[in-house]
């Protein structure tokens, strides 16, 4: 064994009593907390990024395809060849293409759902109010399990079933502004060629996002019903959207149908283009993240320095014994670096207590809540993160470690005569 390793052994684990000492667990301390705010933070920040992308990819799907006259507000011209398209989307299996440095590359493509919708607008209306909405239709191939985690009372109607065709889900935004609940009878009233056409539908359930530009204006459905209101055919649609096994090859697959299988008057983007302000404030949060991190780790290095120099200047001493015994500078202030490193590793066990104890608690619990209506969210989210978490540890040891070099540059300063005679 390294002499230098053992002895700083030896000094991590005594439990003689001295200014040291305390200073120590001071310095353990600050580390983990330290550490429990970059994972607590990371953790968190992850969370809201993980969270709201998915309730904007469950609504909309990863990939939008429309007609040229459509928007993401209102279906103006139908698409035709719906079932064309779709069948070749499915059957896509590898795409290959040529990355910004100009290299051929390919990779494996899985879709893991398309669903057709139309959105038209119309006025709900009460015998006492009245609501400005957008309807959105969808059918048999609509994946309900995403609307189910927000539903808050009544059930998701099954819009392959004709029962649904006079069945709507609203929001509780909506609920509320028009005193409705569920089971209740409404008026929905549409425009269509400068004619008024009226539809009595049932609340069958009420939902809630949290993402108030859906919640404040979005009703759901049966597809068939906007289409005999539209006078369109079965086989038309509004709009495709289309699900991906893999978010990183998000753009590549836009690219790909966009290019390759949609005609020139027909549009595919992705959901980050379609709601840039929302992904944009995501990736906002990613500097936060970064300013944390680089303070907290500012405090763990200033607590580990301010430590170390206590270290060396309690063992002045030992270090003139171990020189006048031969021990060459750089294995004397190996000693104080290997010490330095076990309170750096005592502190990141703490911190790691710490910031995966509050995470769990805060995702099981939701201990610590927020405003809906400015973060999207009724509570803090949590999404747990291990090799996030792993990187927090390495990078603080390592960074820590290293930047410790300098300050144990003292070493070399003592003068082993004057500290052996030294009393």
């Amino acid at each position: 064994m390294d002499f230098s390793f053992f002895i700083a052994k030896r000094l991590a684990l005594s439990k003689k009593s001295s200014i040291s000492s305390a200073i120590i667990r001071i310095a353990i301390v600050a580390i983990g907390i330290s550490v429990a705010a970059m994972i607590i933070a990371v953790f968190m920040i992850r969370g809201f990024q993980v969270n709201i992308s998915e309730k904007i990819f469950g609504f909309w799907g990863h990939i939008d395809i429309i007609g040229s006259e459509s928007s993401r507000d209102i279906s103006l011209s139908p698409l035709n060849d719906t079932e064309r398209y779709i069948s070749e989307i499915k059957s896509i299996d590898t795409i290959r293409f040529i990355d910004e440095n100009e290299v051929e590359n390919a990779i494996k493509v899985k879709i893991d759902h398309i669903q057709q919708y139309i959105i038209f607008p119309a006025i709900m209306s009460t015998k006492d109010a009245f609501e400005g909405l957008l309807m959105k239709g969808v059918g048999e191939d609509f994946d309900d399990a995403n609307i189910k985690k927000y539903l808050k009372s009544g059930y998701v109607p099954d819009f392959s079933s004709d029962k649904s065709l006079n069945e709507v889900l609203i929001s509780k935004y909506t609920a509320d502004r028009l005193k409705l609940e569920s089971g209740k009878n409404v008026i929905l009233n549409f425009i269509t060629d400068n004619d008024q056409v009226r539809k009595k539908v049932k609340i069958a359930g009420i939902y809630s996002t949290g993402l108030m530009e859906y919640d404040k204006k979005l009703v759901l459905m049966n597809i068939s019903m906007l289409r005999q209101i539209l006078g369109w055919e079965p086989h038309q649609a509004g709009g495709i959207e289309v699900f991906v096994n893999d978010l990183s090859q998000l753009d590549i697959i836009n690219d790909y149908i966009y290019v390759e299988i949609l005609p020139k008057d027909i549009y595919s983007m992705t959901a980050r283009q379609k709601f840039p302000a929302i992904f944009e404030w995501l990736k906002l949060q990613n500097i936060n993240e970064q300013v944390i991190l680089i303070l907290m780790l500012i405090v763990s290095v200033i607590n580990m320095v301010t430590s170390l120099l206590i270290l060396i200047l309690e063992q002045t001493k030992m270090i003139g014994i171990l020189r006048a015994l031969g021990s060459d500078t750089w294995s004397v202030r190996k000693i104080f670096l290997y010490h330095a490193g076990f309170i750096v590793l005592f502190g990141l066990i703490l911190g790691d207590i710490i910031g995966l104890g509050v995470s769990f608690l805060q995702k099981e619990f939701g201990l610590i809540k927020l405003d809906e209506a400015s973060y999207y969210l009724s509570e803090a989210p949590v999404f747990i993160d291990i090799p996030a978490l792993i990187a927090i540890n390495v990078a603080t040891l390592i960074i820590t470690v290293l930047i410790l070099i300098i300050p144990s540059y003292l070493v070399s300063k003592i003068d082993p005569v004057r500290t052996i005679s030294f009393r």
